[in-house]
C-alpha cells in the first residue's frame, strides 16, 4: 500500500536520497520524491499524465507538469528484484490555503496510485513510498 515516509533516510539508500535532493522545488511546485521497490521478482511501474494533487480544502487540482526517472502511459520502467527505484514527479503549485492533499493517478483500469492524507509542509517537496 502506498504510504508518505516519515523519516526517509531510514527507508531511502543514502546514494539514491542524495540523488533525489537535488531535484528541489521551484516557487509555485510541487516536488514528490517517489519510491517503490522491485519485491522477489522485479516489477514495473510508469505514470499517467492523469495524476493530481487533489486539495482537501477546495475543489484545487494540482497538474503533473515534470517527472524524472519514471516512463508515462503507454511505457512503463522496469526495477529489477530486490531493488529500491527512485523517482521524481513536478507538480503545478497547490494553494496557500491547503493544509491537506492526496496524490491520486485517474486511470481506466484498477491499480492506479492513490495516496491519501498527505500533510502540507513549508517546502512543498515530499518523500512518498508507492509499494
Amino acid at each position: 500500500m502506498a504510504s508518505i515516509i516519515e523519516a526517509p533516510s531510514v527507508t531511502i539508500e543514502p546514494i539514491l536520497l542524495k540523488m533525489l535532493e537535488s531535484f528541489e522545488a521551484d516557487a509555485g511546485q510541487v516536488v514528490i520524491h517517489g519510491i517503490c521497490s522491485g519485491g522477489f521478482s522485479g516489477t514495473y511501474i510508469r505514470i499517467w499524465p492523469t495524476t493530481y494533487l487533489f486539495d482537501h480544502n477546495s475543489a484545487h487540482k494540482s497538474e503533473l507538469v515534470h517527472f524524472e526517472r519514471i516512463s508515462v502511459y503507454p511505457k512503463w520502467t522496469p526495477i529489477p528484484p530486490f531493488e529500491n527505484y527512485g523517482f521524481s514527479l513536478i507538480f503545478s503549485g497547490l494553494p496557500d490555503s491547503c493544509t491537506i492533499f492526496d496524490l491520486i493517478e485517474i486511470i481506466p483500469e484498477s491499480g492506479g496510485f492513490h495516496i491519501p492524507f498527505i500533510t502540507r509542509n513549508n517546502l512543498d517537496v515530499y518523500y512518498l513510498d508507492f509499494n
